[in-house]
């Protein structure tokens, strides 16, 4: 009989990185992309089961950032007390899966997956979010942008864990949106998505707009040339209509089971003007 894959369940995150730096292993959290992978096969490497690791399991709050731990499920992530600007992450929390999948998966697990149509990606990039991995040669951080690499691919080491997800704290009268497109209203794969961040100055126009989409190349992106053509108009007069197909250039939507490019490039500027007129407070069209 072939060797069994080692389990090991350890407290700290110093034991784990220990045994990443010691042979190649394989994380979980909620297994909710792991185990479908291999229904009716044995895991093909040794296992570090990290639920056990509490801080993973936290969001904590200075004066500067807010911290979620890589192994905050999307349930508490949807529940937790936080500010506007992270709205369009809850409700992207409250769109991952089933509720099922939401008690268990993880944000960590979310972005280590590097699916394009990874539904908490594209809020995390219009709050500007880093990642912190973790290593037995120390901790070092990345902006997401630059830690999902392309399709399914991600910076991360053979031997770093992911172990939070940093937020600078946003403006106070932030607004935040995610809108998300599929073949049916629950437990769908995005055909699009996108999520806005925007915040107002005292004189009412846009003073700061983050807007970003997913399931449109292999990776979400940022728009920065529409976030620029959003920066001082008046939030009240539908914003939106700012936008120009143009901004979306520089996208490679691809043509798949559940849509093709052409759909997914029209679907993406209806979704966009959605989502940016909904954060700016203009009531949505849809």
């Amino acid at each position: 009989m072939g060797k069994r894959p080692l389990y090991a369940r350890p407290h700290n995150v110093e034991d784990a990185v220990a045994l990443l730096a010691a042979a190649p292993r394989r994380l979980i959290a909620g297994g909710t992309d792991v185990f479908p992978a291999h229904v009716g096969r044995p895991l093909p490497s040794s296992v570090i089961d990290v639920t056990a690791i509490e801080p993973l399991r936290t969001i904590t709050e200075t004066e500067d950032i807010i911290r979620i731990g890589s192994g905050v499920t999307w349930s508490a992530i949807a529940a937790a007390s936080l500010r506007p600007a992270f709205h369009g992450l809850q409700a992207a929390a409250r769109e991952v899966g089933s509720i099922q999948i939401q008690n268990r998966g993880t944000i960590g697990g979310n972005l280590c997956n590097a699916s394009p149509a990874a539904d908490g990606v594209p809020p995390l990039l219009t709050l500007d979010a880093s990642v912190e991995l973790m290593s037995v040669h120390g901790k070092r951080i990345l902006p997401l942008s630059s830690f999902i690499t392309g399709y399914r691919q991600t910076a991360l080491a053979p031997d770093e864990m992911l172990t939070a997800v940093l937020v600078p704290q946003p403006v106070a009268n932030a607004q935040a949106t995610f809108g998300k497109l599929g073949a049916r209203r629950y437990l769908v794969i995005s055909i699009i998505m996108a999520a806005a961040v925007i915040a107002r100055g005292e004189d009412g126009r846009i003073a700061r707009a983050a807007v970003a989409i997913g399931a449109a190349s292999p990776v979400a992106r940022r728009l920065p040339d529409l976030e620029q053509a959003l920066l001082g108009l008046d939030a009240t007069a539908q914003p939106s209509t700012a936008l120009q197909a143009a901004h979306l250039a520089g996208l490679s939507p691809i043509d798949d089971v559940r849509a093709t490019a052409a759909y997914r490039s029209d679907a993406a500027l209806c979704l966009l003007a959605d989502v940016i007129d909904r954060a700016a407070g203009v009531p949505s069209r849809a």
